[in-house]
């Protein structure tokens, strides 16, 4: 629910006083009535009672959706759809939020593990990369705070640390109004912790399967006597094993942060962030999964192909500053500024090929030393705030953002095409890789953005948002000696409605287009043509008990055109090239989030495709499930006070992928079947600053592939566990 803060007051009101002279106004005004003179009922006069007028002014809180020790599943309001502070009731979308209760509940500490908990399919390719997909469509759009992050290297994202975010928004569908280029899938918002008012602190220790060893450090308030200046300070340091042969990750995480309220209407924050993985043992590529024959290959689910010198470090550096000003009457503007620099370092590889069915033989070598740099300037303002017309009150935004993104790697490669024993188990000595550079690229991609959105409000019951977004991209260089250049503008139209009925629903309905030129490469190794489409949705929301409990039914279509696909490796480049379909997918998404009693909250929610089709009515994509569903809940014990118990489920239908054909011609399908994979959590709060849980995951050890995304995979982790002891003041 958005919170809005009133100050009785002639002059403007800092953001911190207008709640409390709100409610002491509201508190007194009873028996101000009754001791003003004649105002007693025992007491008549002809004179009629004159009070001095009062000026209420209406400001929204700068921050007004922060999860953090809410002890909800759920969020007042997002903005990641229109830049407007919507309650999830009148957002014409599904949404979704990971609350940070949510997030520590089940140690979701990667964002691999955290969107899987919102629905996302999550398609881990290699232990450092990974693709996710919604509605049968790959997710491209990725924002922090609001600000979209062009063309973010997946390998990164894939396991973003979630430790620096009070919360993680998941809009599905397409969003070309605030997150162009538009993409039919999602866009995923990762919005920032912020220094708070009031002093906090933090820290924690866990320890799990594997030698897995995690510290935590997060303290936050204010830095003078009158609260004006406040800091906040996050620290992580994870390192351990894993279930893989010879695979281990550091992982080393920290912000600091610094919020300064300038004068009563203007507040800046100043920050940096920067997140290093240091991971050894790295896959690239897979595990091939089945032989000549087209039969499945029985391996251990610790097996890799991975020698012990492979690696592939990253290193994630942020820096952001933003300046929010309150202009009156409700309105407000932002400012922000980020730079994100994003590098990589890595030697790789790859065993590929299709092993005899007889012998076991015909696995090949390929090594890369890879070295990649992305360097990204991105600048958003906006204005937004109500007015009044046709007598009745309405919000409007209007902003315009602008990026440009460099683009360089370089790839020199070595051990082509060695033949691997039978029962190859990773045990390769490191090349010199001094064969000269193999592949590389330097690309500059330019955008610049317009946009403006109104929420109408039609009648008290009816509400339309109307919107667009005017994108202007460029993008020059070169990428594996071909040329990387284009030169698009779009203008991609938004629209939306709600109707309540009923007190606790409310009808929606949304369109918009969907434009979002490609990076990736085909076949021939030039530019992907752009994805363009249009999505549709429409159904019914619920909200109870004051907006904590929320609930949705929709419908969905979208229709894309320029669909990627992984192709294959090219190894003559050194690069993954792709195929494109144009594919509609159809289908209804159900979601429940929230409070149901004083005690038990719960998230979950289903997806079903009706169909994944070409436009000549072909099944498309089918290493995608048509069936998603997760669940996640927990319950705090009456009868034990302190005590908090808890589980999830993830839960899809069975996938494939053809992957060709045998000698005989007989076509090799690699089938995943249907697999629920159960966590369980227990949580204990020794006193009123210390706190033990345990999560297992994986609780009944199920056994199933990590993705078909490619044509090689690997299995997922066993059963596991960690336990945690959290300190907080």
């Amino acid at each position: 629910m958005t919170e809005h803060s009133y100050s009785l007051t002639t002059q403007p009101a800092g953001p911190r006083a207008r709640l409390s002279a709100l409610a002491l106004a509201c508190r007194l005004a009873p028996f101000a009535l009754l001791l003003a003179p004649g105002a007693g009922f025992a007491q008549q006069t002809d004179d009629p009672l004159v009070l001095d007028p009062v000026d209420v002014t209406a400001e929204r809180a700068a921050v007004p959706n922060v999860t953090e020790r809410s002890d909800s599943y759920t969020i007042g309001a997002t903005s990641t759809a229109t830049r407007l502070d919507l309650a999830p009731r009148e957002t014409p979308q599904t949404a979704i939020t990971l609350t940070r209760e949510q997030l520590e509940d089940f140690n979701l500490t990667n964002a691999t593990s955290a969107l899987q908990a919102a629905g996302v399919n999550v398609q881990r390719v290699e232990t450092d990369r990974t693709y996710y997909s919604v509605r049968g469509f790959d997710v491209s759009n990725f924002q922090i705070d609001g600000i979209g992050l062009p063309f973010s290297s997946e390998e990164q994202l894939g396991d973003i640390d979630t430790f620096l975010y009070d919360h993680i928004e998941v809009l599905k569908g397409a969003n070309g109004l605030t997150a162009n280029p538009g993409n039919p899938a999602a866009t995923v918002n990762f919005v920032r912790k912020r220094p708070t008012r009031d002093f906090q602190a933090e820290a924690a220790l866990s320890y799990g399967s594997w030698d897995t060893v995690r510290g935590e450090l997060d303290v936050s308030g204010p830095l003078d006597e009158a609260g004006r200046i406040r800091g906040r300070v996050l620290a992580v340091q994870q390192d351990g094993d894993s279930y893989l042969d010879r695979y281990s990750l550091e992982k080393t995480v920290f912000s600091a942060m610094l919020e300064a309220d300038l004068n009563d209407r203007n507040t800046a924050l100043f920050g940096y962030s920067e997140q290093r993985n240091r991971p050894n043992g790295i896959m690239w590529g897979a595990l091939s999964v089945y032989d000549s024959e087209g039969d499945p290959i029985d391996y251990s689910r610790s097996k890799s192909f991975a020698p012990d010198w492979a690696y592939w470090d990253t290193k994630d550096k942020q820096a952001f500053a933003e300046l929010t000003s309150w202009l009156g009457g409700g309105w407000q503007s932002r400012v922000s500024l980020n730079y994100r620099e994003i590098s990589s370092d890595a030697e790789q590889f790859l065993a590929y090929g299709v092993p005899d069915a007889d012998t076991g033989a015909g696995l090949f070598t390929y090594a890369s030393k890879y070295d990649r740099i992305e360097r990204q300037l991105l600048g958003d303002a906006y204005l937004k705030g109500p007015f009044q017309l046709f007598g009745r009150t309405h919000e409007a935004v209007v902003g315009t953002n602008w990026s440009r993104s460099t683009t360089r790697w370089s790839s020199y490669d070595d051990a082509f095409n060695i033949p691997l024993p039978a029962g190859f188990d990773g045990d390769y000595p490191r090349p010199d890789f001094d064969n000269g550079l193999t592949s590389g690229a330097d690309y500059t991609t330019y955008r610049r953005s317009v946009y403006g959105a109104g929420h109408f409000s039609v009648t008290d019951r009816l509400k339309l948002i109307l919107g667009a977004n005017h994108t202007r991209l460029d993008s020059s260089g070169y990428q594996t000696g071909d040329e990387h250049s284009y030169a698009e503008s779009k203008t991609t139209p938004y629209a939306g409605v709600t109707y309540d009925f009923g007190g606790h629903y409310s009808a929606y309905a949304s369109y918009t287009k969907i434009f979002s030129p490609q990076h990736l490469l085909g076949a021939d190794l030039t530019l992907l043509d752009p994805i363009e489409g249009d999505s549709v949705e429409g159904g019914v929301k619920g909200e109870w008990f004051e907006g904590r409990l929320n609930a949705s039914a929709g419908v969905f279509r979208t229709e894309q055109e320029n669909t990627p696909e992984y192709g294959g490796f090219d190894s003559g480049a050194g690069v993954s090239y792709y195929n494109t379909v144009d594919a509609i997918s159809k289908g209804y998404e159900l979601t429940l989030a929230g409070q149901i009693t004083d005690n038990w909250e719960a998230s979950a929610g289903f997806t079903h495709l009706f169909s994944l089709e070409d436009k000549e009515g072909r099944t498309v994509r089918t290493y995608v499930p048509r069936n998603y569903l997760y669940v996640a809940s927990t319950y705090q014990v009456p009868q034990v006070r302190g005590l908090e118990v808890g589980g999830s489920l993830i839960w899809q239908d069975d996938t494939s992928r053809e992957q060709g054909a045998t000698a005989a011609g007989e076509t090799i399908v690699t089938r995943q079947d249907a697999y629920a994979v159960v966590n369980a959590m227990a949580s204990y709060d020794i006193d009123e600053h210390f706190n033990v849980a345990l999560n297992v995951n994986n609780l009944f050890d199920e056994e199933y592939y990590t993705s078909l995304y490619w044509e090689q995979t690997y299995y997922a982790a066993p059963r596991n566990a960690t336990v945690t002891l959290t300190w907080a003041y």
